[in-house]
């Protein structure tokens, strides 16, 4: 059974960097068969797509956060890390982890995380 759980700080101050860990269990995350990505839900809002890291640990970025956006994995950990710059408050949001299966064009998120909450306030 595949799982995915986010971890992180869920308290963040302005100007900081914002970390979080998915961690994959059921899968590797160097299956040629998907990617992984990050999305996020602000209060109030939609979905929005923050990027997908590649079984080859290509990165594929929101142009919209791009500037501020890098991942990371660590393979003996089974983990994909968001790093998000010089967060404010609208940073505010849930923030998830899924994988997306290679064969749909990264138009399906198959599993997902549970989602962490993290606020961004002084």
């Amino acid at each position: 059974q595949v799982q995915l759980q986010e971890s992180g700080p869920g308290l963040v101050k302005p100007s900081q960097t914002l970390s979080l860990t998915c961690t994959v269990s059921g899968d590797s995350i160097t299956n040629e068969a998907y990617f992984w990505t990050w999305v996020r839900q602000p209060p109030g809002k939609g979905l929005e797509w923050i990027g997908y890291m590649s079984w080859s640990a290509k990165t594929y970025y929101s142009s919209s956060l791009k500037s501020r956006t890098s991942f990371s994995r660590d393979t003996s950990k089974n983990q994909v890390t968001l790093q998000l710059t010089s967060v404010t408050p609208e940073d505010t949001a849930v923030y998830y982890c899924a994988r997306v299966p290679r064969s749909t064009w990264g138009e399906v998120f198959d599993r997902w995380g549970q989602g962490t909450q993290v606020t961004v306030s002084s």
